[in-house]
């Protein structure tokens, strides 16, 4: 999907590389390497990325190091497109159907932007009829990309209106906190 929006393939894959690994600075040559691309297919990328405001940049020696800039203002909806269209956000829209009846799915804010976690901290949260072998087959490919455990939990529809109607503590810590829709929502379930 990505590919079909942006006309440059290597934006595309710099969009993936950056918003996969969003606090790790990266120089062309590298880039190239990871990528495959041509040289001067990155440095082209990087520098419109650059002047359009979504990655800054800064010399270190000889190699100028690119990281995203957080404070771009479209950054999130970009995130969210990112994290829609590939790894574990592409395979649940991909599979929705294998996975069960699911109403509502959100990843949380530092999972989305792979930060560290509390081990309390729920990275997804599921709404709806979900067949749990198949999800957990998605969610531990991940965990293999990822190199750590995903915590998530899982409810149905009735218990998630009950302990929303009883204002459960431990939804609504959840729903407080900041997070990246994948699918579904809260009104669908609420309406």
């Amino acid at each position: 999907m990505l590919r079909h929006l942006f006309v440059s393939k290597v934006r595309v894959k710099l969009l993936q590389v950056f918003f996969s690994q969003p606090d790790k600075p990266c120089y062309g040559r590298q880039l190239s390497r990871r990528l495959g691309e041509q040289i001067n297919a990155i440095r082209r990328e990087l520098e419109n990325l650059q002047e359009i405001g979504l990655l800054k940049s800064e010399k270190r020696g000889n190699r100028i190091y690119f990281y995203l800039n957080k404070d771009f203002i479209h950054y999130e909806a970009l995130l969210l497109l990112v994290l829609k269209t590939t790894d574990l956000g592409q395979a649940i829209i991909k599979n929705q159907s294998r996975l069960g009846k699911i109403k509502w799915v959100f990843f949380s804010k530092n999972f989305a932007q792979h930060l560290p976690v509390d081990k309390e901290e729920i990275d997804i949260f599921f709404v709806g009829e979900v067949i749990m072998p198949e999800l957990s087959a998605l969610v531990a490919q991940e965990e293999k990309k990822r190199e750590r455990e995903i915590n998530y939990s899982v409810m149905d529809e009735a218990e998630f209106r009950f302990r929303y109607s009883g204002k459960d503590p431990f939804l609504t810590s959840l729903l407080m906190a900041p997070r990246f829709t994948i699918l579904g929502g809260e009104s669908h379930l609420l309406s």
